[in-house]
């Protein structure tokens, strides 16, 4: 699992940034949320423009940078604009059976690598400085060591200078056979199986054929029926194939009534997260979901967190919110729920304020009243 993420001068987020996920403090009750003495489920809270969007583009940064993907081509403001550092720097620390693994890199776009380093229990394995062309190779700690490096350095540009850089650790896990218990493999498993997702009035629409094919099985129709109704969306579905061969989703009544025409945007929202996370053949390692509640009634987000934590206990889910009504101890625990300050520094609420939080707290009323204003 993800121990602890470190980011610097990556967007709006000038000074360094650190969330150590094996800093819990021991807290009896809502023990779901810590999965192996490390933090598995995570509200994170902060006023507009605090940056929470860009924190989760930053978590997901390793699983492009591994696998490549939409953020090479991504044409956003990359470094802080207030900075004069000239790269970005992104440290991941894991930890897999028992043994530690960090992963860093800099950039000095989503295009270019400034360095990129991989130790294992202490020891380097690799590290390239690709700015002063200054490399060092210990690939027998990995038992890699018939990696031929002059077939990388002959592949680092793809097309000419302007192309992406390679990863040296995208091409090694691409290019050399690994054993299946290899720590790399961890990691790439790890790394593939992170998601992202942020609601987005853009999503409110009619999905793709290709999921109505999927609903085209019985079993798996009823199956998003029952997820709606445990989510307290009462309704029966049913799905057709029309004349010309499309496919349309129902409410099932007397008269059928068209699905994605009159859901509510709650309704619709639910429906944009099943498909993008019941579908897939694997369970996801890490997700953030940004403002995953933007359309939901209060019960109806306390209700997904609740599913969320029942479904994928070992998943690493960090979620985003501005509703105040989550913050509370019967969801998560004051360990596990965070404020993003403007000024870019995230605070846990057990850390945010002189009381001992304890279980009778009530964290929103605290809030509210002002408790934790200084770390905002």
């Amino acid at each position: 699992m993800l121990k602890k993420f470190t980011l610097k001068n990556y967007k709006n987020f000038k000074d360094e940034i650190s969330i150590d996920f094996k800093n819990t403090a021991g807290y009896q009750f809502s023990t779901d949320c810590i999965t192996d003495g490390t933090i598995s489920k995570m509200l994170i809270y902060g006023r507009n423009a605090t940056g929470k969007t860009n924190l989760g583009k930053a978590f997901i940064d390793i699983s492009t940078t591994i696998f490549a993907g939409q953020h090479y081509i991504d044409a956003d403001i990359f470094l802080n604009a207030d900075s004069i550092d000239e790269a970005a720097t992104f440290s991941y620390e894991f930890e897999f059976d028992n043994k530690e693994l960090i992963y860093r890199y800099a950039r000095f776009s989503n295009q270019k690598l400034r360095d990129e380093e991989l130790i294992i229990d202490k020891k380097t394995v690799f590290k390239c400085d690709f700015a002063n062309g200054k490399y060092i190779f210990k690939l027998e700690l990995i038992n890699a060591e018939t990696a031929n490096i002059e077939t990388y350095f002959q592949s680092m540009y793809i097309g000419d200078d302007e192309e992406p850089m390679l990863p040296f650790l995208r091409w090694l896990i691409s290019n050399v056979a690994l054993s299946n218990d290899s720590i790399l493999i961890k990691l790439s498993n790890y790394a593939r199986r992170m998601l992202m997702i942020t609601a987005k009035n853009g999503m409110l629409k009619r999905t793709n054929d290709s999921f109505y094919k999927f609903l085209e099985n019985a079993s798996r129709l009823k199956d998003l029926e029952d997820f709606l109704n445990e989510m307290g969306v009462s309704c029966k579905l049913i799905l057709k194939k029309l004349p010309d061969g499309r496919r349309e989703l129902y409410f099932e009544h007397e008269k059928l009534i068209p699905f994605y025409e009159t859901a509510s945007s709650g309704t619709l929202a639910l429906v944009d997260l099943y498909r993008k996370l019941i579908p897939k053949s694997w369970d996801p390692s890490f997700m953030y979901l940004d403002e995953f509640d933007a359309f939901y009634h209060y019960e109806m987000a306390e209700k997904v967190i609740r599913f969320f934590k029942k479904k994928y206990p070992n998943c690493q889910i960090i979620m985003t919110s501005h509703n105040t009504n989550l913050m509370t101890n019967r969801l998560l625990r004051p360990d596990c729920l965070f404020i993003l300050s403007r000024m870019g520094t995230l605070t846990a609420l057990c850390h945010a304020t002189k009381r001992e939080l304890r279980e009778g707290h009530n964290l929103e009323k605290m809030y509210i009243s002002g408790e934790f204003d200084r770390y905002e």
